[in-house]
């Protein structure tokens, strides 16, 4: 059963740094695209960095800013979040799908799974 739980989230200033974390279980990362996600107060969930072997996304908002890793040894992926901006503020979302479709495609579909989320506030 895949299972995926998110941490790293809290409060930053603006301009500041985090890294998320995702720990996942009940699968290997092999044949996995696994992506990062959040959803802001009022809007819809959005996909924002996705990765699978070979290939990378990013959303434009955060092209630049952010970088997504994984460790598969370690059954984890990371969001290194540099230069937040209030508008970054949201609920993160660690998501994972069966690899089949292209990288950015997922990230613009959404996964077949999900973790509970991590708030990331950026605020002064």
């Amino acid at each position: 059963q895949v299972h995926l739980v998110e941490s790293g989230g809290g409060l930053v200033q603006p301009g500041g740094s985090l890294r998320l974390s995702c720990v996942a279980s009940g699968f290997t990362l092999d044949y996995y695209v696994m992506g990062w996600f959040r959803q802001a107060p009022g809007k819809e969930r959005e996909g924002i960095a996705c990765i699978s072997d070979g290939d990378t996304y990013y959303v434009d908002s955060v092209k630049g800013r952010f970088t997504i890793s994984r460790d598969k040894a370690k059954n984890m992926v990371y969001l290194q979040m540099n230069d937040l901006r209030p508008e970054d503020t949201a609920h993160y979302y660690c998501g994972a799908s069966r690899y089949r479709y292209s990288t950015s495609w997922y990230c613009m579909q959404g996964m077949d799974n999900w973790g509970e989320g991590t708030l990331v506030t950026v605020s002064s």
